[in-house]
C-alpha cells in the first residue's frame, strides 16, 4: 500500500507522511521542479518524484505510477476523478473522501465555476484552512488507510 501525495502546495503533506508511517505504507510526494521537498524525502520511505512545471504533469505522473491500493492526497477533483477510474482511492486536503458515485457531479460543479470564471464572473473560494481540517484530513486519511491493510 502506497499514499501518493500531490504535494504542488499541499497543506497535509508532513501529515500525510506521518500517518501513512504508522499503517506501514510507503510515500510517493509528486511535484514539479518548482517545489523543493527534498528536506522531507530524505526521510526513510518517501519517494521524491519531480515533474516538469507543465500544467496537469505531476497529475498524470500520479496516473501512470497507481496501483489499485494506492491512496493519492489532492486538491484536485480532476485528478481525483482519474484515481478513482483507475481503482484507487484519493482523499482531499480536507479529508474529503472522493467516492465513484459523486465525483460526476463534483466534476460538474468545478466545469460550471469554471465557465463563471471565463465569462468574468466570480465565485466564492475555499476557506482558510484550519487546524480542525487538519485534524479531520489525518482522521479520514486512517480511516483509509485502516480498511485497505
Amino acid at each position: 500500500m502506497r499514499v501518493i501525495v500531490d504535494a504542488d502546495a499541499c497543506p497535509v503533506t508532513r501529515d500525510a507522511i506521518s500517518v501513512a508511517g504508522r499503517h506501514g505504507a510507503t510515500v510517493a510526494l509528486v511535484a514539479n521542479t518548482t517545489q523543493n521537498l527534498d528536506r522531507l524525502a530524505a526521510r526513510s520511505g518517501i519517494e521524491m518524484v519531480q515533474v516538469s512545471g507543465g500544467r496537469d504533469a505531476a497529475d498524470f505522473a500520479i496516473v501512470e505510477m497507481l496501483q489499485p491500493d494506492d491512496v493519492v492526497v489532492t486538491q484536485d477533483v480532476g485528478l481525483a476523478a482519474m484515481v478513482l477510474g483507475r481503482g484507487a482511492r484519493a482523499i482531499g486536503v480536507r479529508g474529503r473522501i472522493y467516492h465513484l458515485a459523486t465525483i460526476d457531479a463534483e466534476l460538474e460543479v468545478r466545469h460550471e465555476q469554471a465557465k463563471l470564471r471565463r465569462a468574468g464572473g466570480r465565485h466564492k473560494g475555499p476557506a482558510p484552512f484550519t487546524d480542525r481540517d487538519r485534524e479531520h484530513f489525518v482522521e479520514q486519511l486512517e480511516r483509509l488507510l485502516a480498511v485497505g491493510s
